[in-house]
């Protein structure tokens, strides 16, 4: 049985923090795929991280790849509450808990993604948007 709209971007969400994660240990940074990343955001996607930068998708891509292998065991990322907040016809936005640790500093970020259907994606969805808000200050 083919999975629900809703249910491809919820693999993709918890996939794509997998990846980062991967992607930012030197451990594994060596056997990750970055093409991956490069073929999760759709045309016009733009990013607005809790520091109010907005980033196209070029920058975005361009920020990911700048980052790999800057953690050594101690970057982690839990991703919990996705709920559908509205679809339609191959579309769908959702929003989620993303708590990170990186080398001990706790942070929660509140994130709000737009998502489209694209046959060549990993998990047959594309980002096209996501905003991310600081749930907390960051723990030291």
């Amino acid at each position: 049985m083919a999975l629900s709209l809703f249910e491809r971007v919820t693999v993709e969400i918890l996939d794509f923090h997998r990846f980062f994660v991967a992607w930012y240990d030197a451990a594994t940074a060596g056997s990750t795929d970055f093409d991956r990343c490069e073929r999760v955001f759709g045309p016009g996607f733009h990013m607005l991280p809790p520091t109010g930068k907005i980033f196209d998708r070029l920058q975005a891509i361009d920020l990911i790849r700048a980052n790999r292998a800057t953690f050594n065991g101690d970057f982690f990322i839990e991703i919990i509450d996705i709920v559908p907040i509205w679809q339609e016809a191959g579309a769908i936005a959702v929003t989620y808990v993303e708590k990170q640790e990186r080398a001990g500093v706790k942070t929660s970020r509140r994130a709000s993604a737009l998502f489209t259907e694209s046959s060549s994606a990993p998990n047959g969805v594309e980002w096209r948007h996501l905003h991310e808000t600081w749930m907390q200050p960051a723990e030291t």
